[in-house]
């Protein structure tokens, strides 16, 4: 076996291994924690906007700077003026906020 051949060899062993070794990796960064309930936009701390699907520090940051700019939100609807936050994140957000009552969204 030459040299080229074996190289050959060694780098389908290692991307075959790689393959197998992604899935035990354990969950992917993509996934969703399990929430219930809703969260108030109007009175949710940057922590708590942090749990909402594709919101991290930043944006929370920028949820919370239109809401002070605003005087808070009248309509979830409003959430697509936050940079970065289109018709699509909308939808994935609408179950979890509302804009007035109490905050009962949890992580399970």
């Amino acid at each position: 076996m030459n040299l080229r051949t074996l190289r050959q060899r060694l780098g389908r062993v290692a991307i075959l291994a790689l393959a197998l070794a992604v899935p035990l990796a354990g969950p992917s960064w993509a996934e969703a924690p399990d929430l219930h309930g809703v969260l108030n936009l109007n009175t949710a701390s940057q922590e708590e906007l942090t749990l909402l699907p594709g919101v991290g520090e930043s944006r929370a940051r920028a949820i919370m700077a239109l809401r002070e700019q605003r005087g808070g939100f009248q309509k979830v609807d409003e959430l697509v003026e936050v940079k970065g936050i289109g018709e699509a994140a909308l939808a994935k957000l609408r179950p979890f906020v509302k804009t007035a009552g109490k905050t009962t969204l949890r992580v399970e």
